[in-house]
């Protein structure tokens, strides 16, 4: 076996040598079944890391629509399904009390002694007509919201697989804080992200008892400069304000393709600053263009202590 490495080794490193040449005693018969044998070695892993290359490079897309936001949709408009079901028969029952309606208007027209008929002909065709229009339209606008919401729970599938940083040993998916927090996306430039943190100062504690964690991007590549004043004065508020910018993202082009997408839909610059707000289950409460409001999240959002924890989550702002 020894010899074998050996010769594989010397075969590798010399794949010109001449074949007649015998190596380590190996007749030309042995030499070239080792030849052979190296190829095929060579052949198999290549097809294998081909085949890993293509897995590896086919990554998830936000525009992909998982079977778990079919099953969301159903579950949110659970008679959708059942009123698109009946506007298609409407439509069927109207499309051929139509036909049989033509058909009668062409047999009364052939016909002078039916020629009374026609009027009456004439009105069953426009109520048929009228059905056929108004069921379709009812029809294609609830196919309408059902891609626009499918596609919508899609994109928050995406966006729920993203990775943050939670400290230098843990990174969570922003899965992991459904029911937990309530997390405000800020990307844009880093300076924004600075002001930003200025601006959420006085408003610290309030953000906190309502369960809020800010999830600051840069895009522009650069680190903000996040200050705390150490002083015995603002040690218990720096605690606080580091536990409410403790979250960073990680793996940013994923983040970036994501955000690149929401802006495109929501025809924004790719340019702008944008904050979005989420609520405990995870979807998209509201977003916006520029500094988040930072004392509307306060006077809003409901504490997640007490009774009334989570009861009024994502009734102040619209759904995207």
């Amino acid at each position: 076996m020894a010899a074998v490495a050996r010769l594989s080794t010397l075969l590798i490193d010399c794949p010109n040598c001449n074949p007649t040449v015998k190596f380590l005693g190996f007749s030309r018969h042995r030499y070239n079944f080792a030849v052979t044998a190296v190829n095929s070695i060579r052949r198999r892993k290549s097809r294998d890391s081909s085949a890993i290359t293509c897995s590896a490079s086919k990554g998830p897309s936000s525009t992909e629509i998982s079977s778990t936001a079919k099953i969301r949709s159903e579950v949110l408009s659970p008679f959708r399904s059942v009123r698109m079901f009946f506007y298609l028969a409407f439509v069927a029952s109207a499309s051929l009390g139509g036909l049989i309606a033509i058909s009668q208007l062409i047999g009364a027209l052939a016909n002078s002694s039916r020629a009374a008929e026609v009027p009456e002909i004439l009105k069953g065709l426009a109520i048929d007509l009228g059905a056929v229009s108004v069921f379709a339209f009812l029809y294609y606008r609830d196919n309408n919201a059902k891609n626009a919401q499918v596609a919508r729970l899609s994109r928050e599938e995406y966006l729920s697989n993203l990775k943050l940083r939670v400290d230098e040993k843990r990174i969570l998916p922003l899965s992991a804080f459904r029911g937990i927090a309530r997390l405000v996306i800020l990307a844009g430039p880093a300076s924004y992200i600075e002001e930003s943190f200025k601006l959420s100062e006085p408003f610290s504690e309030g953000l906190l008892e309502r369960g809020v964690l800010v999830v600051p991007f840069a895009t522009d590549g650069n680190s903000p400069n996040l200050e705390f004043e150490e002083t015995e004065e603002t040690k218990e508020i720096n605690t606080k304000r580091k536990r409410l910018w403790q979250l960073t993202p990680v793996y940013a082009a994923e983040w970036n393709k994501w955000l690149d997408e929401q802006k495109k839909l929501a025809n924004v610059s790719p340019e702008s600053p944008v904050y979005l707000s989420l609520r405990l289950d995870g979807r998209v409460r509201g977003s916006g263009v520029g500094y988040p409001p930072w004392n509307a999240f306060v006077v809003q959002l409901p504490p997640v202590k007490g009774i009334w924890s989570g009861l009024l989550d994502g009734m102040d702002g619209r759904v995207l």
